[in-house]
């Protein structure tokens, strides 16, 4: 689910656009068992509106700016797998992990 990487991490997530809101339920897994952070955004999954939300979503839980987070795979698909640089793989773990949680 979070990998760490030279310079930032990679996060596979699973997002579900028409959310209701943005926020983030924490982890999940998929039919396989491959483990992934589950967010969803209120933008409708077009012209890339809901992958922008999620990216800004994820810099703004992470306090780094929307620039540092990019979408690296799945434009299309529900499970995406992002690039956010500047942050390290324990920040990442303790910010986002536990948002489901509260």
């Amino acid at each position: 689910m979070i990998e760490a990487m030279a310079g930032g991490v990679r996060v596979r997530v699973r997002l579900t656009p028409h959310g209701g809101a943005d926020r983030i339920d924490g982890p999940g897994f998929d039919d396989a068992g491959a483990a992934h952070l589950k967010c969803r955004v209120s933008a409708a999954p077009e012209d890339g509106k809901a992958n922008a939300a999620l990216e800004a979503l994820l810099a703004k839980a992470l306090g780094v700016a929307k620039s540092a987070v990019r979408l690296e795979k799945g434009a299309t698909g529900r499970i995406k797998t992002l690039v956010i640089m500047g942050v390290d793989e324990g920040q990442v773990r303790e910010k986002l992990l536990t948002q489901g949680k509260r």
